[in-house]
């Protein structure tokens, strides 16, 4: 099967890598030292994260499970909102979360849905 990819789609890619640094950042910046236990730290966040993406809400999805793959871009993409708030200037993670919304809803409505 295969699929036009439009600017929507790259989009979505480079927020699904930055959602990925954004949780590993925040996970490296919150695990307790040693760094040992923060690099442990980001690799399981983020292998949690790509490993439930993969399962659930990427374009070809191991399982086709609508509400699921919802809930879990709630879950990364929001919890990547939530980390921006944390690690970035306000005026950044609020432009990414705009982005992030805008991106999504896309998504499901308008000239890009799928």
């Amino acid at each position: 099967m295969t699929r036009e990819v439009n600017a929507n789609d790259v989009v979505a890619f480079l927020i699904e890598l930055v959602a990925l640094a954004l949780l590993g950042l925040w996970t490296w910046r919150t695990a307790p030292d040693p760094a040992l236990l923060q690099v442990l730290a980001v690799i399981v966040v983020v292998g949690i994260a790509v490993t439930l993406w993969s399962l659930f809400a990427a374009p070809r999805a191991r399982f086709d499970v609508p509400a699921l793959a919802l809930g879990v871009k709630v879950l990364v993409l929001g919890g990547s909102v939530a980390a921006g708030f944390l690690v970035l200037p306000v005026a950044v993670a609020i432009g990414y979360g705009v982005v992030v919304v805008v991106n999504t809803a896309l998504m499901y409505v308008g000239p890009f849905a799928r």
